[in-house]
């Protein structure tokens, strides 16, 4: 059986069901995960396609199962990832859209099958923009302030009737930092990580964890950033940043998706951009009514900045080892100087020690031989 071929006919009956069977089809670029985009291209209309497989991710996680129900299911439903579940993309969209932001509208789904029809917002990633000598502080504290707008106000419990808003709960945060010693150690030490080893990186990290105290749980993005967000200059205010690859978006921290957007794995932020937009972000939400302590964030930024860099590295020798991007070694040298300047924080000494001891400095961003020659 040739499932490309299956695929394809399984698409065309999709835009034809939809009215689009006559488009052009270009396909974009590919990215990290298992989906893909195609812009169709009809008369004087856009639109964009996704693809997503239905067999290519394990299963999402269901409301009510138990942190050991998820491990048992596997990576995706352990760390509240939507995998193939086009329908939270759908829910999410809409419930951003209801806020004013400007999220894809939804033109038509088959959710089934893995196809959703969705709005094209055009090709002005923020990413390419910037690169384009776009204004930094303008782009930045658009998304600033959409940021502030869409977190002024509690996470919902549900974006739709059958689609909760998970927790981004403790079980979904160390499973992310396992990634660290899963991937990046035995990439950076050439051997597997032991144990012990493991097990007091956890340890280490429950605590960290438990130093974050939200007042109130937040919708999280959860890959709020360059390459994710959308330059719209002809639309009014915070809608001006088109938004995308949403579908993993949780309940939690207002801090992470700040980070996210300064300390951005695959660009750098000027350091003092980064403090003064953190600074229109607290003071934006201030101004909605969302009061937040100022020091409280900044440690609750700390810990999570740095769960999120230790994820990122993590995931970047996964990408390159078992799926075959060596571009994503690139980035590491960046994630690790966010890394090392979050652990600086007092609250997460204990880490940096067990960093500094397991994972010195100079093995960081130097791969072995053997793997800088695969």
């Amino acid at each position: 059986m040739d499932r490309g071929a299956d695929r394809a006919d399984a698409m065309r009956a999709f835009l034809d069901l939809e009215g689009w069977g006559a488009a052009q089809l270009t396909p974009l670029a590919g990215d990290a995960s298992t989906r893909r985009y195609v812009r169709l291209a009809l008369s004087d209309r856009s639109a964009m396609l996704m693809d997503q497989p239905q067999h290519a991710e394990g299963p999402a996680c269901p409301a009510e199962a138990s942190p050991e129900e998820r491990l048992a299911m596997g990576y995706n439903a352990v760390a509240r990832l939507a995998g193939a579940d086009c329908a939270r993309f759908i829910a999410a969209a809409e419930y951003l859209r209801a806020r004013g932001l400007s999220a894809p509208e939804i033109y038509g789904a088959d959710t089934g099958s893995g196809f959703v029809l969705i709005e094209d917002l055009g090709d002005d990633l923020f990413a390419n923009v910037l690169t384009g000598r776009g204004d930094e502080r303008t782009l930045y504290g658009a998304a600033v302030d959409s940021l502030a707008r869409l977190q002024s106000e509690p996470a919902p419990a549900l974006l739709a009737p059958d689609k909760p808003l998970y927790t981004y709960d403790a079980t979904a945060l160390i499973a992310e930092i396992d990634l660290m010693t899963d991937w990046f150690m035995p990439l950076a030490l050439g051997r597997k990580a032991q144990g012990e080893e493991i097990e007091e990186h956890r340890a280490l990290w429950r605590d960290a964890i438990r130093q974050v105290r939200c007042a109130s749980s937040v919708f999280v993005h959860r890959d709020f950033h360059a390459q994710n967000l959308m330059w719209l200059p002809d639309r009014k205010g915070e809608a001006r940043v088109g938004m995308i690859d949403f579908q993993d978006a949780v309940a939690g921290s207002r801090s992470y998706d700040l980070i996210s957007l300064i300390e951005d794995a695959r660009r750098d932020v000027p350091p003092d951009l980064a403090c003064d937009m953190t600074e229109r972000y607290l003071d934006a939400i201030q101004a909605r009514g969302a009061g937040v302590d100022r020091e409280t964030h900044r440690a609750e930024m700390a810990v999570m900045a740095a769960q999120r860099n230790t994820k990122i590295a993590g995931i970047f020798a996964r990408l390159f080892k078992r799926d075959g991007k060596p571009r994503y070694l690139d980035y590491l040298p960046r994630v690790w100087r966010y890394l090392e300047r979050d652990l600086e924080h007092p609250s997460l000494a204990k880490l940096k020690s067990w960093y500094d001891i397991t994972i010195p400095k100079e093995v960081r961003t130097q791969l072995p031989p053997s793997e800088a020659a695969a």
